[in-house]
């Protein structure tokens, strides 16, 4: 278990080493070929692109290039998605066989696979995700790591601040205080009956009983939906660190 100290140096370590990952200003030689293991692309074979970079980054001694697997990009239509940072070239509908040409002609001599180059729907060609008109006026939130991190690697998840509010909670916070904040927030539950979550909250620490239990739905009610899964499979321990922060907040 690693104490709060050592979480803010591995943040602040980890975050400057990932800054490619946000910033197209980011002064580094490294690259790092983001592919998508959500599961539209999964279903598409992107495991196999991940495998086939990985083994043409060895094979070609490329010591400056990371192959990282992420979570939805948000436009399973184009999948297999293929990003390169810190440039954030968008290659869509990539294939195993497309692989070895993104790595010469992008990665060693510099310059765009014209031909992986999405489309809008004006058939305009867009060399970034979110300059399509889709993303265009859209503000990730909840899916903000989604595409960005490797969910399965915790240390990229604190890069980016996580589990910084649960250090809060912890460190400054009561369980009233936590309950309050969230009912001041507005928060609700995201099935019909959008039940306020601070009511919830406050209901469960309420009741009698010694031993409490958070549990997390998974499951897909509406086939085919992707409701939860996205951010189940791309940035999970958002998920975990929420139910620590309900933990600590119902607790009697």
């Amino acid at each position: 278990m690693k104490t709060l100290q050592e979480i803010q140096q591995i943040r602040e370590e980890k975050r400057k080493e990932l800054d490619l990952r946000v910033n197209l200003n980011a002064t580094t030689k490294e690259k790092h070929i983001l592919v998508c293991r959500g599961t539209g692309c999964t279903s598409s074979k992107s495991p196999k692109i991940i495998e086939k970079f990985k083994e043409l980054v060895k094979e070609k001694e490329l010591s400056n290039v990371r192959v990282i697997q992420t979570g939805c990009f948000g436009l399973c239509a184009k999948g297999p998605i293929v990003i390169i940072r810190p440039e954030d070239t968008f290659y869509a509908m990539v294939t195993e066989d497309d692989c070895e040409e993104i790595i010469n002609t992008h990665i060693i001599a510099g310059k765009l696979v014209e031909r992986l180059l999405c489309k809008d729907v004006d058939n305009t060609v867009v060399k970034r995700l979110d300059e399509l008109n889709f993303y265009k006026k859209q503000k990730r939130i909840a899916l903000k790591n989604c595409g960005v991190i490797n969910p399965e690697d915790i240390d990229e998840y604190i890069a980016f601040d996580g589990y910084k509010a649960l250090e809060k909670v912890l460190k400054t916070m009561t369980p009233e205080d936590v309950i309050e904040e969230i009912t001041a927030s507005g928060l609700r539950g995201r099935g019909g009956a959008g039940f306020p979550t601070g009511k919830k909250w406050q209901f469960t620490k309420m009741a009698e009983g010694e031993q409490k239990y958070v549990v997390c739905n998974a499951d897909e009610g509406d086939p085919g939906a992707f409701m939860d899964r996205s951010i189940l499979e791309g940035d999970p321990h958002c998920v975990i660190e929420a139910m620590m922060i309900a933990g600590f907040a119902i607790r009697g």
